[in-house]
């Protein structure tokens, strides 16, 4: 049942929270509404990232978010779930009780199921009576926090409500999408279509929480702002790159979901491109939304595609049997709960891809993920070429070592590099050294959650961080003959490896063949 807004909190107050903070910015008065308000992304990351954003003051006066879903609540109710997420997910301390009433004044629920225009219309009045009460500024930002089989139904819904279209000039409406963005490329495509005939391009947020991390934003800043590094990027350089995201946890109850994506779908297609784009792009002639993603979108056009006849030479894809992870057994993909015994489905791949353009030029990038690994790591590893002469040839050859820059995404957020050094003493003894920085003892406290950075962002209207539909259609288009290849090929199959180890040996031979090994993170 659905609680009229002048039942409860008609009058919206302006957000005592909201201060000034120097270099960020304050967005402009907007109302944010969210579909799928009962479920898991919102009480586990939307809410506590909105109420960071709080906390840093940047919330503009009079923000109010309008959860809707199927599930029947009043606004009380609503207000009492997500106090307890809070308290849960988002570090809630009792200090705050305060500050999370005054924040809660301004959140709404309206139970609906999308199915008609008789609900778009009471979205649309509601919408309409928070704007008219003084709170949204005519500002309306729409999160889908649903399954993407729900997607292009509620694009419809909005369009036909004509809440997409700013009601004054100055007001704007933007929509986030959460991944994942298709399933394939005719997928992807047939959701770009729906999409774009309701929403324009600029109006459309495509969500990749790994570009809000700290870790990740810093590539950028890393290569583009200091002179000694971007020199030495590229092919002359640089032997090869490894791109790495291992997880130590399973499937867990996610089964249902997985079996139909599994790694390639679920990690390579959006996060891991996402960070390949980032590594290999060239510079940008100015550091806005246009240009980074124009320099990102040149990236994926020049990856050479991975025929499916080819797929055995390119990639390497397993599935975890069971093992043990920190001391305790676990069991394999196929015991988990809500996948078939005889799955096939790819819990680990490996890829080699190269990137044909005058940078990259013949330097593999090679990128795996895999789920119970022995270790939680996500890394950027730049590997560069011995020296051309070895001038200390007569020393032990395990002293001599590649040179490497190593940027960690997560856990211990930070950038090591890698070089020989003269052990200590009257011999010429040499040893690999590491200078390491890491986030947390420099700068201390805990970094800003990428849900919140991606979330103020849109409010803002910054799209640097988001992907962009055409980037999306081309990652899906490098993605998609590399499926067609498993199926068909028959030298392609799906090998097994003991949870708890590094994927199966054949990922490491893929390796061996080009005379490089995997770097443990």
């Amino acid at each position: 049942m659905t609680t009229p807004l002048d039942a409860i909190d008609s009058h919206l107050e302006p957000n005592p929270l909201q201060e000034l903070n120097g270099a960020e910015k304050v967005p402009d008065p907007c109302t944010m509404v969210i579909f799928g308000a009962s479920g898991d992304l919102t009480k586990r990351k939307l809410i506590p990232a909105i109420f960071d954003i709080a906390r840093q003051g940047l919330l503009p006066p009079g923000f109010s978010i309008v959860g809707t879903a199927r599930s029947p609540m009043r606004n009380e109710d609503f207000r009492t779930y997500l106090h307890e997420a809070m308290r849960e997910f988002g570090h809630l301390q009792p200090s705050e009780e305060g500050r999370w009433e005054t924040f809660a004044r301004n959140l709404h629920y309206i139970t609906m199921d999308m199915k008609g225009k008789d609900d778009a219309a009471r979205l649309r009045d509601q919408l309409h009576a928070i704007d008219s009460a003084g709170g949204g500024n005519s500002n309306f930002l729409f999160y889908l926090a649903t399954p993407p089989g729900l997607y292009a139904p509620i694009v419809k819904y909005l369009g036909s409500s004509g809440i997409q279209v700013p009601r004054r000039p100055a007001g704007w409406v933007r929509i986030i999408i959460e991944k994942p963005f298709g399933t394939d490329l005719d997928s992807a495509r047939a959701l770009n279509a729906e999409v774009l005939s309701v929403f324009r391009e600029e109006q459309v947020y495509r969500i990749d929480h790994y570009l809000g991390k700290e870790t990740v934003q810093n590539v950028l800043v890393f290569r583009f702002a200091n002179g000694i590094f971007e020199p030495i990027w590229n092919r002359n350089y640089v032997d090869h790159i490894q791109i790495t995201a291992a997880e130590t946890i399973g499937v867990e109850n996610r089964g249902g979901y997985y079996e139909g994506a599994g790694a390639m779908r679920d990690m390579i297609q959006n996060h891991m491109l996402q960070l390949l784009t980032l590594t290999a792009m060239e510079p940008p002639v100015l550091f806005d939304a246009q240009q980074v993603r124009d320099e990102k979108h040149k990236v994926f056009e020049a990856i050479r595609p991975i025929l499916p006849e080819d797929v055995h030479l390119y990639s390497v894809r397993g599935q975890y049997i069971a093992g043990t992870i920190g001391g305790k057994s676990v069991p394999g993909y196929r015991a988990e709960p809500r996948v078939s015994p005889t799955s096939v489905t790819e819990t680990f791949v490996a890829l080699k891809f190269f990137v044909d353009n005058w940078r990259w030029a013949d330097v593999p990038f090679y990128v795996r993920s895999g789920k119970r690994l022995p270790k939680r790591a996500t890394e950027i590893a730049v590997q560069f070429k011995k020296t051309p002469h070895h001038l200390f040839k007569k020393l032990r050859h395990d002293s001599l070592d590649y040179n490497s820059i190593v940027i960690r995404v997560q856990p211990d957020e930070g950038i090591s590099l890698r070089f020989s050094s003269k052990i200590p003493g009257g011999l010429m003894r040499m040893r690999p050294v590491t200078m390491d920085f890491r986030y947390g003892s420099l700068f201390g406290g805990h970094l800003t959650d990428a849900y919140t950075r991606l979330i103020h962002d849109c409010m803002l209207g910054d799209a640097t961080l988001y992907a962009r539909g055409d980037s999306v259609e081309t990652a899906w288009a490098l993605i998609t003959p590399i499926h067609e290849g498993w199926e068909t090929n028959a030298c392609s199959v799906v090998y097994e490896y003991p949870a708890g180890t590094w994927g199966p040996e054949q990922a490491d031979a893929m390796m061996r063949a080009d005379g490089r090994k995997w770097r443990l993170p």
